[in-house]
């Protein structure tokens, strides 16, 4: 399999696992979105592809659970942690678990500041966007912990199967 063929079925599958893991049984927010925005960045070479890859997976799964008010800010927040992923020069746990938590803040400030600016919810001052961010917390907790844990779960089985293929290449140099 060549490398763009490889790429374009790892396309398929992030979009795939994200929208999985959308509809599966989960607690609210804890979904593999994030963790692909990141990984979709570290990735791809073609950085608006990158950045897209994550809105692709969540227009598919939107058009079936809904759309809301603020979904431009979580689409905004998805872009900006495939941004954040792109920024990782080399994959390892602390590269890879300092953009899942810098991605979940942002994903937590943006999205939180979009329902309080909706009025909906919350009255459109200072207290209401304190009250709107402590209601938020308990999300925040879910939403980092998907994010540590796919994003980890994606790059670990990415650098596994870049070790399978290298020694797969390596022995049919050596037959």
């Amino acid at each position: 399999m060549d490398s763009k063929t490889l790429k374009l079925v790892l396309s398929n599958l992030l979009i795939i696992f994200a929208i999985a893991t959308r509809f599966l049984p989960h607690p609210p927010n804890f979904t593999a979105v994030i963790a692909v925005g990141i990984f979709a960045g570290f990735l791809f070479k073609n950085k608006i592809f990158a950045y897209v890859l994550p809105i692709i997976a969540m227009i598919a799964s939107d058009l079936i659970l809904g759309f809301h008010s603020t979904i431009w800010a979580v689409y905004f927040a998805l872009i900006l942690a495939a941004i954040i992923g792109s920024q990782i020069k080399k994959a390892n746990i602390g590269n890879v678990a300092l953009s899942s938590l810098i991605s979940a803040v942002i994903f937590f400030i943006i999205t939180n500041f979009a329902v309080w600016m909706s009025g909906i919810m919350y009255p459109n001052n200072i207290a209401g966007l304190i009250s709107c961010y402590i209601s938020g917390i308990p999300f925040f907790g879910y939403t980092l912990l998907s994010a540590m844990i796919y994003s980890l779960i994606l790059f670990e089985l990415y650098s596994l199967a870049e070790k399978y293929i290298l020694s797969r290449n390596i022995n049919k140099q050596l037959q």
